[in-house]
């Protein structure tokens, strides 16, 4: 990217007033000003890489580069880039900081994640953040705090090819025993990491939550998994294309 400072667009899915967009914000400023924030106006956990099409988007600015957003994390990187980001277009997107993780399978259900997936879409390098923890215990935000900033420094020198954006998590430890980083490949959990759990309201009728719980295994040397067990950083490039090339042969004989 060019020396000048970035002009960056921060979105997430956890929430406009989410602890972790407020601690990426501050994070990012320290290194430019040109900073928009475009992100749901309350919790989308779970949003996937989806889109608004039945329902109109409603959108309530907060001041001269803060927006609210009726819609998906998607929705939001969608309006910030073709609507409300007067200019040019950002440098690069960042999403997060989530609470909790994206790791593995997660990628596939993730807004975080999703929000960077739209910005690679778009031609923008992108980047997905997110903080470990399992609750009840607490969110160590000061994880994120002491090293976020580094990464997405680093990360403003990369060399960025279209389709590609980088998913980043720190592991669930104190800053202080966070032992360094890692580029990792994506892990794969067991299944079983959400499952419906049924339930009965007062007047007798079931309802369901979907219970996350997600099961032990799938780390494997190198894979973002075992990152967090090691306490490291996990970077993951991420690509667009999920084309499985192994199995082209295959088909191409059984289709010839």
């Amino acid at each position: 990217m060019t020396g000048t400072p970035p002009r960056v667009l921060l979105v997430n899915d956890d929430g406009i007033d989410a602890p972790g967009l407020v601690l990426l914000e501050k994070i990012v400023r320290r290194f430019t000003d040109d900073v928009w924030v475009v992100a749901p106006d309350d919790e989308r956990s779970g949003a996937g890489h989806s889109f608004s099409t039945t329902l109109p988007i409603r959108v309530k600015q907060r001041d001269e580069r803060h927006f609210a957003v009726k819609g998906t994390p998607t929705d939001c990187a969608l309006l910030a880039i073709y609507e409300l980001i007067e200019g040019k277009r950002p440098d690069i997107l960042i999403s997060g900081i989530n609470r909790g993780p994206n790791l593995a399978e997660d990628i596939t259900y993730s807004g975080t994640a999703a929000a960077a997936m739209e910005g690679a879409l778009l031609g923008i390098p992108a980047i997905a953040l997110s903080q470990c923890f399992r609750p009840p215990n607490p969110v160590p935000w000061d994880n994120a705090e002491r090293f976020a900033g580094d990464v997405i420094e680093k990360l403003l020198r990369f060399d960025w090819k279209p389709g590609l954006f980088v998913n980043v998590n720190f592991p669930e430890c104190p800053a202080d025993e966070v032992t360094g980083m890692r580029v990792t490949t994506q892990g794969q959990r067991p299944p079983g990491a959400f499952i419906p759990e049924r339930r009965v309201d007062a007047r007798h009728f079931p309802y369901y939550w979907v219970k996350i719980a997600l099961p032990a295994g799938g780390h494997a040397p190198g894979n973002d998994l075992q990152a967090m067990l090691d306490r490291e950083i996990s970077i993951t490039p991420m690509q667009l294309d999920m084309t499985a090339h192994t199995a082209k042969s295959g088909l191409e004989a059984l289709f010839r």
